[in-house]
Parts: structure tokens; sequence; C-alpha cells
């Protein structure tokens, strides 16, 4: 396999856009438990309760996947600097830690969707709950 300069390179828009995705997901979460929090001091359900919990549960999930994104993307660029000073071997073993790093924070995003798409289930039988006993 040719290992060069720009193998680590393709990994930059990538690593990118991912950490965007990230970044949105943790805004829109960041939102949503403020508003459920101004919704709590006023109603103390005890369901804004649970969906705080969870909410907190991704939050520190999408955390994790930034860090081990950011972690990923600073790895890649280590190497690229390694490559260009002539350590290529060097280079080659920190480029594999990268794509392990940026696996693991996929990995971070699968769970955290499946807590996201658990959350939206819980929701929707609540308001089958609410329609079969109306």
């Amino acid at each position: 396999m040719d290992f060069s300069l720009t193998t680590p390179a393709l990994l930059f828009p990538a690593i990118s856009l991912l950490l965007l995705a990230y970044t949105n997901r943790f805004l829109t979460l960041a939102a949503l438990i403020r508003e459920l929090y101004s919704r709590y001091k006023s109603e103390r359900d005890k369901k804004i309760i649970g969906q705080l919990h969870n909410l907190r549960y991704r939050i520190v999930i999408i955390r994790n996947m930034q860090i081990l994104g950011v972690s990923s993307f600073f790895l890649c660029v280590l190497c690229m600097f390694l490559l260009f000073a002539g350590l290529a071997m060097v280079g080659k073993v920190v480029f594999a830690l990268s794509l392990l790093l940026l696996l693991a924070s996929l990995a971070l995003s699968l769970r955290e969707l499946q807590v996201s798409v658990d959350a939206l289930t819980l929701q929707i039988q609540d308001i089958d709950e609410l329609e079969k006993s109306a």
C-alpha cells in the first residue's frame, strides 16, 4: 500500500463534517434541555425529570464522541507531520491510532442514536396510552 502525505489528508473533510454534525447534535440537545428546565420550573412534572436524565446521558455520549473525533483529527495532523519529517513507520502507527479513535467516535454515535430512538419510542407510547384512556 502506498502511504503518503495525501492518505491522512483524505480524512480531513470527513472528520470536519463529522465534528460539525456532533456540534449540531449537542446544540440541539442543549436548547431542548433549557426548554425542559423552564417547563419543569413551572410544572414540576416527573416525566420531565426522566427526559432530562436521558438528555444528560446523551450529552455525555456526544461530549465523548467529540473528544474522540478531535483526538482522531489531532493524530491525523500529527501523522502528516511525521510523514513530512520522514518518519513513515511512526506515521503509519499514528494514522492507525487515528482511525481507531474515529471508529470509537462512530460507535458512540450509534449508541447515542439508539438512546435517542428509545426516548422517542417511550414518548410515543405515552401518547398512545393517553389516547386509549381518552
